[in-house]
């Protein structure tokens, strides 16, 4: 497994290995954008993420949005849906404060990083519904596809404030 110069791979797979998660390893050139991960991912039975680190107007607070990758997504309308204020993407030197990750490799891993619990998870409702599930590992030359069970006991072990809410189409 590579660790390279990516902050907190191995902080990983130390935690999922404690909570006994187990998971599927891919590794692959760099893929900073879905697009260009696509190429790549196998055809594991999975739902593969997008994950977006947001700020609040007066950047107090963060957000990292989690969605299928095939998702579009509004951030005018993510703002009404989240009822968090005026929004909009963090910086990468925020992301490096609170996550210790660089833009491209931001994923729910990083939340391992997040000692005081700053960041608000929103997770699509939608992935409540996947089987597996595929993030980066804080390296976005490596994916991992886990359990989506044991992903939502991670999600609670980081003790991170999270919730399901639909970020995308229609209401009903």
């Amino acid at each position: 497994m590579k660790e390279g110069n990516y902050i907190g791979q191995s902080e990983v797979y130390e935690t999922l290995k404690q909570l006994s998660i187990p998971f599927d390893y891919y590794e692959h050139p760099p893929t900073p954008t879905i697009e260009e991960a696509r190429k790549y991912w196998k055809d594991a039975d999975a739902a593969y993420c997008k994950n977006l680190f947001f700020r609040n107007h007066k950047g107090d607070r963060h957000y990292l949005v989690v969605l299928e990758c095939s998702a579009v997504l509004d951030v005018h309308d993510l703002e009404k849906r989240l009822r968090q204020g005026k929004i909009s993407f963090a910086s990468e030197r925020r992301m490096e404060k609170y996550l210790k990750l660089k833009a491209g490799s931001v994923s729910p891993f990083g939340l391992l990083h997040d000692a005081d619990r700053h960041v608000r998870v929103f997770f699509d409702h939608h992935l409540l519904q996947a089987r597996k599930i595929a993030f980066h590992p804080n390296d976005n030359r490596v994916s991992l596809v886990l359990p989506a069970a044991d992903f939502w006991r991670y999600m609670d072990w980081t003790g991170n404030e999270y919730e399901f809410i639909r970020l995308y189409g229609d209401e009903t």
